[in-house]
């Protein structure tokens, strides 16, 4: 048996049921024996970047591990990016890339790269594979690795001349399982002691949060305490419940931003979050100031960077609130009635206008309230952060962490290939349209009902408004012709229609494009000149340049 058939085997008994790529010689072995294998699909895209992010977003909203194969040199180095977005987001992709063969490494071969050392910085575990009998233990340690302790992605290269030969006698290696980090019980209880002892403080509640939505709701229900979320998490708690502030961070809340900056709780419960620039509102140094602040989480990395807390909590993030619910109790805390912990601001000024802001929220009023929307990078991200609403759990995919432009595109075949069941809409711009657009077609190929929302401005928006903010004026080169996206869409037999004021938007418009069997586009030809709601980012940008 070859060795690629052995590591594809292993890889479905893993439970792995799609392998994301793009075919080459580097590593055909592999997909010629996915020809004799009818339970692994393999879906191959237009571009091994996007390939990446439908493979993250897949081993999202699966919670399994998920796999994206390249060839070695250009497509492993195509691949990188997606990596990083992958160990940005904690998410366990394997990617194979394939290497020449053994006896042509050095001699300027056809596609000859040493990966190895590229991917070490965006994964948790790089190799390459030099002997036929290491194939199965390395992949097998890949995987261990990437579902063990903090997720992420891993790597493994494997060359030509191997993936060919033959294993005689093939002994699986054991199949990995993800253990639950145990939070210490004392560090549990001294954390309880203390926040009973504050009557007023606030949650601050992470991506990491996706799993324990029941928990922590319970958990701020007990305390009474409002939550506020990263701009990550927004998707996570039901925008009715009475304890849900907003957003804090970029293109937050007002409400949370007054909370935490002149808001009385003495203490800050931070759960899931590595407070990073976009979470934090830049760093707000407000965020712990005269609280007494505890954070949880499953990575012990994430503690003491930037803001130095009195308890950190490494566990399950579910695990952890669970045993301090428990805590609680014990210690005599009782649920009490949850009041309103701020009025929810209303949307006002010009409903009828056609802006960004406008077009958005007609649009979440003609879709399902089930809809998870993929959220590329844009000016548009921001109104999605600020003035979507929270309809139904885990909404939205928004990857303001690393900011790949056109991560979502492919994000959003990822997530309808993981819930084939629930509704999907990208939300992308015509920059990211023009990088990795052509995946409407992966989409078709594999007659998947996907809604790409194209926010087409000709110019690249957010660098656009962000230059302006920082130099009071910004480059020619920013802004480009008007293309017709949904021309673009059409010539390829996808079902498409162009919006070209508000009134152009209406039920009939959008379920038409949502009973496609297959994917459709919807353009938005737009250039909204209002600056983005980026919140305290805008005050960041001026404050440097001009």
């Amino acid at each position: 048996m070859r060795a690629a058939r052995n590591v594809l085997e292993y890889l479905v008994a893993n439970e792995v049921q799609h392998i994301f790529g793009i075919p080459a010689g580097s590593v055909n072995a592999f997909f010629d024996e996915l020809y004799d294998m009818p339970e692994l699909t393999p879906i191959v895209a237009k571009h091994e970047g996007a390939a990446s992010y439908m493979a993250a977003a897949y081993a999202k909203y699966t919670n399994q591990l998920s796999v994206c194969i390249g060839c070695s040199g250009p497509g492993a180095t195509n691949l990188v990016t997606g990596a990083a977005n992958a160990m940005r987001e904690h998410l366990p992709v394997l990617f194979i890339t394939g290497a020449v063969p053994m006896n042509t490494v050095g001699l300027n071969a056809s596609q000859e790269l040493d990966v190895e050392p590229v991917f070490r910085s965006v994964t948790k575990y790089s190799v390459t594979v030099n002997d036929v009998k290491d194939v199965l233990k390395e992949v097998a340690l890949a995987i261990e690795i990437a579902i063990s302790g903090v997720p992420g992605p891993v790597h493994v290269a494997i060359p030509i001349d191997i993936q060919h030969e033959n294993i005689e006698s093939v002994e699986m290696p054991p199949l990995p399982k993800r253990l639950p980090i145990v939070p210490d019980l004392g560090t549990i209880k001294e954390t309880a002691r203390e926040l009973v002892k504050r009557d007023k403080g606030y949650i601050f509640a992470g991506q990491g949060i996706r799993n324990s939505v029941e928990s922590l709701i319970e958990l701020a229900e007990l305390l009474n305490w409002p939550i506020i979320t990263t701009p990550q998490a927004k998707g996570y708690i039901p925008e009715e419940h009475p304890l849900l502030v907003g957003v804090f961070g970029f293109a937050g809340h007002e409400a949370a931003s007054a909370l935490i900056n002149e808001g009385d709780g003495k203490a800050l419960l931070i759960v899931g979050s590595s407070l990073g620039e976009t979470a934090t509102n830049n760093y707000n140094g407000n965020l712990i100031k005269d609280r007494f602040s505890v954070q949880m989480d499953f990575d012990q990395s994430v503690f003491n960077r930037k803001y130095k807390v009195d308890i950190p909590v490494l566990g399950d993030i579910n695990l952890s609130l669970v045993l301090l619910i428990e805590e609680l109790k014990a210690l005599g805390l009782q649920k009490e009635s949850v009041a309103l912990t701020a009025e929810k601001k209303k949307e006002e000024e010009n409903a009828e206008e056609y802006n960004t802001k406008n077009v958005l929220l007609t649009l979440q009023k003609c879709l399902p309230s089930t809809t998870r929307y993929t959220i590329d990078i844009g000016e548009f991200m921001a109104y999605v952060i600020h003035h979507m609403k929270v309809i139904d759990f885990d909404s939205y995919n928004i990857n303001v962490h690393f900011g790949a432009m056109g991560s979502g595109i492919g994000s959003a075949i990822g997530s309808k290939l993981a819930e084939p069941g629930r509704p999907v809409v990208c939300i992308t711009g015509d920059g990211c349209f023009f990088m990795h657009g052509m995946e409407i077609l992966t989409a078709k190929e594999y007659n998947l009902p996907i809604l790409f929302v194209v926010m087409n401005n000709a110019r690249l928006g957010m660098v656009y408004h962000g230059h302006s903010l920082q130099f009071r004026r910004t480059h020619p080169s920013f802004e480009q012709e008007s293309i017709h996206i949904s021309a673009m869409a059409a010539a390829m037999n996808i079902p498409s229609y162009r919006i070209t004021e508000l009134e152009d938007i209406n039920q009939d418009v959008i379920n038409g494009l949502m009973n496609s069997n297959g994917p459709a586009v919807l353009e938005i030809a737009l250039v909204d000149n209002n600056t983005p709601p980026m919140g305290d980012r805008v005050k960041f940008l001026s404050s440097f340049g001009k």
